[in-house]
């Protein structure tokens, strides 16, 4: 009996104790949660409490607010609310007003046409054109490679200065034949005015010299730079005489968007001694106005053009003439303004020309790029002629001309390649202008000629009457 009774004991011994530690874990486990229970009621709490002050505090400041509008509304006589809510308006509106006049300022903007008092349909012909003038089609030029620069550019809105870094030069041409190598500086100036003109330290037998000079053109507004080209020549220093310039780079500043810093390399070119029959390129834009029968010529910009001056630069303005299929002038010609020293000039002036729809596949418009003189006609550096009758002679102007007959309201901007200017024929009107011209000259002369014989024919008959008189007193 005693072996069977032990057994028993101990597991009721057992189930006793496993009882006692499940008791005792829900227990603990019952507190934890009351506990958490407890916390998170708490928390609500403050947080309720939290959102109670931040009400009182925005209630106080709303009194606060209405207490002091509340002399102006009753003068007023409107609720103290409407006050507020109409300061409140203003506030935004003059942060708006603010922020648009900063948009503005930053914002690259070039100087407007000069005709400003178009129509609507043709006043913004340009100002808000986004599409790009299409390039024209280069063709590969077989130039001598004269090296590569490295520059930067930054410009101060506020002091009005224009920071140029010539950073460093490689695989400039050699210039002594028996090194290999060159002693290479560059100048840095502006054109047209090409003062102050700043120049690099030399850099001794080095076809990659490494300059980090920084040059300041001060007192440059920002209207100013569309008109400046910045020049970046390299020379091959001789100390004997005159140094010699292996090579440039031309930048136009109307192309850089000078709101940040702009670091490049450019590829250098060769010096142009004149023998390059490249005349340069002109930029224009055509808009035809079916409805109307208006078209509008923008003349906006030239670049690289041919240098006519001895000084290598050129007073470049554009001629426009239009004529009709049996190359009789239409009208009278148009001109531009004249950009003095200039071989990158920007215009942006527009002028129209009133075509009927069923004549524009008849006429012709010839621009014509000049050289401004003052004794004499402007040379002219180049010409183009668009129109439909060009399909044969000059295919680009064919197809610009086609493409603005097919989009009308539509401003269409391309790039196109002077061509060698022919000897101009004189138009029968400039002709019988000069005619009559002559023919007033000549009956001028004539007049003249009559009256000094009528002075001399009075002069010789008091002559003889003196003579007589003389006689007689004699007699």
């Amino acid at each position: 009996m005693t072996v069977s009774v032990r057994p028993l004991w101990l597991i009721g011994l057992l189930v006793l104790v496993a009882a006692q530690l499940v008791s005792s874990y829900e227990y603990s486990d019952r507190v934890r949660r009351d506990a958490e229970a407890e916390d998170k009621s708490e928390a609500s709490g403050e947080d309720e409490n939290l959102l109670d002050k931040t009400k009182h505090k925005m209630e106080d400041l709303e009194h606060k607010a209405e207490d002091v509008v509340a002399p102006v509304a009753d003068k007023l006589h409107v609720k103290p609310w409407m006050i507020l809510a109409a300061i409140a308006t203003a506030v935004l509106v003059l942060l708006a007003v603010g922020g648009w006049c900063a948009y503005r300022f930053l914002k690259k903007k070039k100087p407007k046409g000069a005709e400003d008092g178009l129509e609507d349909d043709e006043k913004d012909l340009v100002g808000n054109e986004e599409e790009q003038a299409e390039e024209i089609e280069e063709a590969a030029k077989n130039e001598e490679f004269k090296g590569k620069i490295h520059y930067r550019l930054e410009y101060d809105f506020t002091t009005q200065e224009l920071k140029v870094t010539v950073i460093e030069c490689s695989d400039l041409p050699p210039t002594d034949w028996s090194t290999g190598l060159t002693d290479p500086f560059v100048k840095v100036y502006l054109l047209p005015d090409k003062k102050p003109k700043y120049e690099t330290k030399v850099h001794r037998k080095n076809l990659n010299p490494k300059f980090d000079q920084t040059f300041i053109f001060k007192n440059l507004p920002y209207v100013d730079t569309f008109d400046k080209t910045l020049v970046f020549a390299v020379y091959d220093y001789d100390r004997f005489s005159s140094s010699d310039q292996t090579g440039e780079f031309q930048l136009p500043l109307n192309q850089v968007d000078l709101a940040g810093p702009v670091q490049e390399w450019k590829d250098l070119a060769p010096v142009d001694d004149g023998s390059n029959q490249y005349l340069g390129d002109l930029c224009i834009s055509l808009r035809y106005v079916p409805s109307s029968g208006k078209l509008t010529v923008a003349v906006l910009e030239a670049r690289k053009l041919k240098k006519m001056d001895i000084t290598g630069a050129s007073d470049p303005y554009v001629k426009l003439k239009l004529f009709d299929s049996k190359g009789k002038r239409i009208g009278k010609k148009k001109k531009t303004s004249v950009k003095s020293c200039n071989l990158n000039p920007y215009w942006n002036e527009s002028f129209v020309f009133i075509i009927d729809e069923m004549d524009m596949k008849r006429v012709t418009l010839e621009m014509t790029v000049c050289d401004y003189d003052l004794i004499g006609g402007g040379d002219p550096i180049g010409k183009i002629k668009l129109g439909w009758s060009q399909n044969k002679e000059y295919k680009p102007g064919f197809k610009h001309w086609k493409e603005a007959l097919e989009n009308p309201r539509r401003p269409i901007i391309k790039w196109h390649v002077l061509q060698d200017p022919e000897p101009e024929e004189e138009d029968e009107k400039d002709k019988k202008d000069k005619d009559k011209k002559k023919d007033k000259d000549k009956k001028d002369k004539d007049k003249d000629k009559d009256k000094k014989d009528d002075k001399e024919e009075k002069k010789d008959e008091k002559k003889d009457e003196k003579k007589d008189e003389k006689k007689d007193a004699k007699k």
